[in-house]
């Protein structure tokens, strides 16, 4: 039978204060290192996932700010894309307009009369935002509508630019007969969705109507439209006969039973990607084509909807708006002077 080792009785140096602290130390020093190498993936990933926005993201985001999904359901799917709600959230914050730097006119201020006017439009008070240049001479004007958020910072700077192009520009608010565009986005979305058509075509036809009486107006007038002004543009080409021109940049298109009605020479500008509003442009054309109307059409390659607005982030494309931006003053210069 063997025999059984005594226990060994050697005494075990106990750690001294200062050997604990080090190991302490130590052990948080590499939990540190060990969280930076796990945490870094997910960093660069969501850098490079908002700055460079997948193309699906974008067009979630269009599907959402145009009322055919829901909040609820898009942020949904923005959170599977993203990998997580903080992902997500990110995300949603490179989507979002910013003001920040809307004006981007402030230089020629000094050109240019700036102030809100009312005009009544049925049982309505029409609450507008009128830029004119200080130079003493006739002019034609120009009605600037709008995207599907209001009357904003960023309409307001485009009118401005017409204005320095050397028309009269009014860019009516939309949803003063719902009491005018709500500061939050989401919630002039909501509102405009409520705003009956007639009343909405009424209420710009008689915005045409206001710069046609002005004292220094030619009598020529136009209209430029974003988004759901684009389309609205093309409602005011169908619905009033006076309109000399009308430019839609990505707005839906008028039914093609509706074409025999203008009278206005057209320009269309479209994003390449915005595959929704994109749709309607055979028949449309093909319309327009048929019944020998004036028209331009233009197709942005890399564009995606929203693409002239310099406040939309990942969506603004500079060198598609400067361009449909240059030919839409050219189209004014031709027509309407």
């Amino acid at each position: 039978m063997p025999k059984l080792r005594p226990c060994s009785t050697k005494k075990v140096n106990q750690p001294t204060s200062e050997t604990k602290y080090i190991e302490i130390k130590t052990l948080f020093r590499q939990t540190i290192i060990s969280f930076h190498y796990i945490c870094q993936p997910i960093t660069i990933h969501l850098s490079r996932f908002t700055t460079m926005l997948d193309q699906r993201i974008i067009d979630l985001f269009d599907q959402f700010t145009h009322g055919v999904i829901t909040r609820q359901e898009f942020m949904r799917r923005l959170t599977v894309f993203a990998g997580s709600a903080v992902g997500a959230t990110s995300v949603l914050s490179k989507l979002q307009l910013d003001y920040t730097n809307a004006d981007t006119t402030a230089y020629a201020a000094d050109e240019i009369e700036t102030k809100y006017v009312e005009y009544d439009s049925g049982s309505a008070t029409i609450r507008a935002y009128l830029a004119t240049p200080k130079k003493k001479k006739k002019r034609a004007g120009v009605v600037v509508i709008h995207e599907n958020r209001g009357l904003n910072p960023h309409i307001e700077d485009v009118t401005r630019r017409v204005a320095l192009a050397g028309f009269t520009a009014l860019a009516p608010d939309g949803l003063s007969p719902l009491g005018g565009t709500p500061a939050d986005a989401d919630a002039a979305r909501e509102l405009i969705g409520k705003l009956e058509q007639p009343v909405a075509i009424q209420l710009f036809k008689d915005g045409l109507k206001y710069l046609r009486e002005l004292p220094k107006a030619s009598g020529k007038t136009g209209c430029v439209g974003f988004c759901w002004g684009g389309a609205m543009a093309n409602n005011l080409a169908v619905n009033d006969p006076n309109l000399n021109a009308a430019v839609a940049f990505y707005g839906r298109q008028a039914a093609a039973e509706d074409v025999p009605k203008i009278k206005a020479a057209l320009l269309l500008h479209y994003g390449a990607l915005d595959e929704r509003v994109n749709a309607g442009i055979p028949a449309y054309e093909a319309a327009l084509k048929q019944h020998n109307k004036n028209y331009q059409l233009y197709i942005y390659e890399g564009a995606n909807h929203a693409f002239h607005n310099d406040t939309a982030g990942p969506r603004y494309d500079e060198k598609a708006a400067k361009l449909a931006w240059g030919r839409t003053m050219e189209f004014f210069e031709e027509k309407l002077k």
